[in-house]
């Protein structure tokens, strides 16, 4: 583990590390869009609104894992770095047991409490039954998507990058086989889509069980080892509470610029569609390079590593900017004809361009803040790492939104992200000087 995390060239060990999880998001990212066509090939409006309704789910549910799977990893990153490997073990036992018991428990909630939260995410009379039936699958296979994220990001804490994308990918393809056959064979419907998806976390949860135990040294499920400090379930917290907001601050972010939309008309909220799914594609690789090197951000900053850990976040920064650029470049440049891939009819493909060209312009700026977002993870600064999880997607974009809104209608809309990015990298770079001084940490102690 030192000869990777401490001596490797930090160009090797950081696509080592990122590669993996960019190629595991991507496939995620497939099996939504597969997931997406074989529920509409049914014709069944009634089946596509209720799995439609049942989506957030999932967000809700990697929200509670991430509290454990983030703050786990954060903490165990630099415990390695600080050599505390009998901690480390500890916290790696507490984080995979809190999830299991979160699963069950989320499940026991969801149960008694389905239709205030099925009425709560939109299902009407019409689109009950196949919410219903989608709800109760998720619900009872809760456990498996709740666990699946936890060792995934703790398995890559030792460098196991590759054998975490393969439980995704394994995962991944087993719900992508099974979706066609339980909804066109078995013609088990919603309840159908819903299994598939439980049994490939459940195909990946095994797997993850079976690498910690054979493969993982410092990361265990033995549960005389669950019992930690106080101290080190703070640290847990700080860093995955902000980690479990930021996935609901994207989902309120979006619900919002929707519902702004949709008096605008229906031409330009399926442009919207169209040009998250292409934004999506890009932000996805961005977000796997930044979190692809956490555990080696963690590593470095718990050995105080300073010289290291600079080279890594320039690094780090140059990927992400250099991505970010050369992909908006390709997509503005091409940006009608891959609208016309999606919907061939003129006001779409207009409206798409421009909403790509409001949407993608600042994207280098958020490869900046999802470093920020990333060292303030891996360092247990969970106040900055809070900050930056309420901040783009959340107040700052609420604030943008209506302002802009009000000022200039639906070119306002449009803007407000950009807006948002701009401030929010702003508040980044401040909180990343302050957090991040090598002047003052290189300093010999008196």
């Amino acid at each position: 583990m030192d000869e990777l995390f401490a001596k490797a060239p930090v160009k090797k060990v950081y696509f080592q590390l990122s590669l993996p999880l960019v190629l595991a998001m991507i496939t995620s990212m497939i099996y939504n869009l597969a997931d997406t066509f074989f529920v509409a090939q049914t014709g069944d409006t009634k089946l596509v609104a209720g799995v439609t309704v049942g989506a957030p789910l999932f967000t809700f549910l990697i929200a509670i894992s991430d509290i454990f799977g983030l703050g786990g990893s954060s903490l165990v990153s630099r415990l390695y770095g600080k050599k505390d490997f009998a901690l480390s073990k500890r916290v790696s036992s507490f984080c995979q047991y809190a999830g299991i018991i979160s699963g069950l428990l989320t499940t026991a909630l969801m149960l008694a409490f389905e239709k205030p939260i099925l009425g709560f995410l939109g299902a009407k009379p019409a689109t009950y039954q196949a919410a219903s039936d989608f709800y109760q699958a998720i619900a009872l296979g809760a456990v498996f998507i709740v666990y699946s994220v936890i060792p995934q990001n703790l398995i890559r804490t030792e460098g196991l990058a590759k054998e975490s994308m393969v439980t995704t990918l394994v995962g991944t393809i087993t719900a992508i086989i099974l979706d066609p056959i339980f909804l066109f064979v078995f013609k088990m419907g919603a309840w159908g889509v819903g299994i598939a998806n439980v049994i490939g976390y459940a195909v990946t949860s095994f797997m993850l069980v079976y690498y910690v135990n054979k493969k993982a040294r410092y990361i265990t499920l033995n549960p005389k080892l669950v019992k930690i400090n106080g101290a080190s379930i703070k640290e847990i917290m700080e860093i995955g509470i902000p980690g479990s907001i930021t996935n609901f601050a994207q989902s309120f972010g979006m619900a919002l610029l929707t519902s702004s939309l949709a008096g605008y008309g229906a031409s330009r909220v399926a442009a919207l569609g169209i040009t998250q799914k292409i934004y999506n594609i890009v932000v996805l690789v961005m977000v796997g390079f930044a979190f692809g090197s956490q555990p080696l951000i963690g590593y470095n900053y718990g050995a105080k590593n300073w010289e290291r850990l600079k080279a890594i976040l320039r690094f780090d920064m140059l990927v992400e900017v250099v991505y970010a650029v050369i992909s908006v470049a390709i997509l503005l440049i091409f940006a009608h004809p891959i609208a016309a891939l999606f919907m061939n009819k003129p006001a779409i493909i207009t409206s798409t361009s421009y909403m790509l060209l409001a949407t993608l312009i600042t994207t280098p700026l958020v490869g900046l803040i999802l470093v920020y977002t990333t060292v303030f993870q891996s360092t247990g600064n969970g106040f900055a790492a809070l900050i930056m999880a309420l901040s783009r997607q959340g107040v700052i974009y609420f604030f943008a939104l209506e302002l802009l809104k009000n000022a200039a209608g639906y070119h306002g809309i449009l803007w407000a992200q950009a807006v948002s990015d701009v401030l929010t990298c702003l508040i980044g770079y401040a909180l990343y000087r302050k957090n991040l001084n090598f002047k003052k940490l290189e300093k010999p102690s008196a």
